[in-house]
């Protein structure tokens, strides 16, 4: 399988605070990737390592080659959108975009043309009169316009409503994804991307505590409910994530258990997220 990242002894500190401690990570090409972690847990740091924007010790390559040997042409390469943006706000929409043309050579005009011939984007409308999930939608319009090999969004649709967030994903999937590009999503809205992800990452305190694909997670990770009665069978399978509600116990096992009476379902990634933390 070609890697298109790898990540190897990867540390950053924050003067008395370290963010990442030891990260070790082989990202696969044609993958949609989801970096899972409670807040503070490194997510952003990593992800901006990935791209140089931070000072960091360890080594990080993208294409079999180090970053600090690619220099501005990695960015033909690769786009990135952060929780915030950084959008000239004197610009109008329709000057942005065809400055975001002029300036990036992995732009992709016909595939601008349609992305924003779909939104309700005011072309004449000042960036900075904007609202912020207005804001926030030209943003992910301008960077999926741009033909690149990896895409890493962080926390890419926060503020943005219900119905965009929906339209935005289904974007990702039919105008940007397919067998040879790699996309890495940062979120806390882990339900609404679970069904595109194909392989996660958990992230805590800083360290990599899983990087599976998502079906050997679900394979392997299953919800397990008993009567009351058979709670003392199901705690000997040393379970996680104990619920109980109207006489009956729930909770997450790893692997196989046999107790005839239990109902058993698969898990989300929530849960099993939950359920790996408690682990360590």
């Amino acid at each position: 399988m070609e890697h298109y990242i790898t990540v190897n002894n990867l540390s950053k500190n924050y003067k008395t605070v370290q963010a990442l401690k030891d990260v070790n990570l082989n990202i696969p090409k044609g993958r949609i990737v989801g970096l899972l972690g409670k807040n503070g847990a490194g997510k952003s740091t990593l992800m901006k390592c990935m791209l140089g924007l931070l000072r960091y010790e360890g080594d990080i390559a993208m294409f079999n080659k180090s970053i600090t040997e690619w220099k501005q042409e990695l960015y033909k390469k690769v786009a990135f959108i952060p929780d915030v943006s950084g959008l000239d706000p004197r610009l109008t929409v329709e000057q942005i975009i065809n400055f975001s043309a002029e300036v990036n050579d992995s732009w992709n005009a016909d595939k601008a043309k349609r992305l924003f011939i779909k939104s309700d984007l005011p072309g004449d409308q000042k960036i900075g009169n904007l609202s912020k999930g207005m804001k926030t939608k030209l943003y992910l319009l301008l960077t999926l316009s741009k033909d690149v090999d990896i895409l890493i969004l962080d926390e890419p649709t926060l503020g943005l409503d219900i119905v965009f967030r929906k339209e935005f994903y289904d974007l990702l999937l039919g105008e940007f994804y397919d067998e040879n590009k790699t996309i890495i999503i940062s979120t806390h809205q882990v339900a609404e991307i679970e069904n595109i992800l194909q392989d996660v990452i958990f992230i805590d305190e800083g360290r990599i505590i899983l990087n599976e694909s998502v079906d050997s997670l679900k394979n392997r990770w299953h919800i397990y409910e008993v009567p009351q009665n058979e709670e003392d069978s199901l705690m000997q399978y040393s379970p996680k994530v104990i619920t109980k509600t109207l006489g009956h116990v729930r909770a997450l096992v790893e692997g196989k258990a046999a107790l005839p009476e239990a109902v058993v379902t698969m898990p989300n990634l929530s849960e099993i997220f939950v359920a790996v933390t408690q682990e360590k």
